[in-house]
């Protein structure tokens, strides 16, 4: 046995270590995060700069930039001409996605708040997206999906209610043409997905979607620690 002020030299280290990799890894975040974001004089930088603010105010819950970058890589890597979005916010997401697609991809984005698809219209313009690069449809998303047509998008985009996601999972599986991806958003619940204690019933609803995408035989998952987690799947 090492006299204990050795075990006491070797705790001390290891907490020192541990402190050194837990600060490197925040660094490293914060840094992917920041790293893909467009020019803050461009068009797109402007429009989303733009957009946040209006969420700020707004109280809407937008994604991250290190999520944005990697809707509009996912975007582009399947060469996305038909995309919807569940939840279109201020447009924060939407210039993003629409970044990636195809120059005549059409982006169909669904919200229960009209005022804000308001928004989310002007940060579109303002990107320099024309308007028939959009479509934008009020109204609560299991209304609207169940009118879409099968097997017709090439990545489908969940940043709605957390509750429902079960839900936009299976509409997803009918909307995607094979090898198509869907993406949800927020599903570490700010740590809580994770955490041992009792939580509320959003938590448990994501803890059933991760267990079903990640046990699926249609379904090629990865959860990616971006932002708020974005859980995507490839449909076979």
């Amino acid at each position: 046995m090492f006299p204990t002020e050795v075990d006491t030299v070797k705790a001390r280290d290891r907490r020192g270590q541990e402190r050194a990799i837990t600060g490197n890894r925040l660094t490293s975040w914060a840094f992917a995060e920041a790293y893909g974001a467009p020019d803050a004089e461009s068009a797109e930088g402007t429009a989303l700069a733009w957009a946040r603010e209006r969420a700020l105010e707004a109280g809407v819950r937008a994604v991250s930039p290190g999520t944005g970058d990697a809707l509009r890589l996912l975007a582009t890597v399947s060469g996305a001409r038909a995309v919807v979005e569940i939840g279109t916010g201020t447009g924060v997401s939407g210039i993003h996605l629409l970044t990636g697609m195809r120059p005549e991809a059409v982006l169909t984005t669904v919200d229960t708040e009209p005022d804000r698809q308001q928004f989310a219209r002007q940060a579109f313009r303002l990107a320099g997206f024309p308007a028939n690069r959009t479509r934008i449809i009020p109204g609560h998303a299991l209304d609207v999906l169940p009118r879409l047509t099968d097997g017709g998008y090439d990545l489908v985009f969940c940043d709605g209610d957390r509750l429902e996601y079960l839900d936009y999972l299976a509409e997803s599986l009918r909307l995607l043409r094979p090898g198509g991806l869907v993406c949800l958003a927020g599903v570490f619940a700010g740590g809580r997905t994770v955490d041992s204690a009792a939580q509320p019933t959003e938590v448990r609803r994501l803890r059933e979607l991760l267990r079903a995408v990640r046990e699926s035989d249609r379904l090629a998952p990865a959860l990616l620690p971006v932002g708020d987690g974005l859980l995507c799947a490839a449909h076979h």
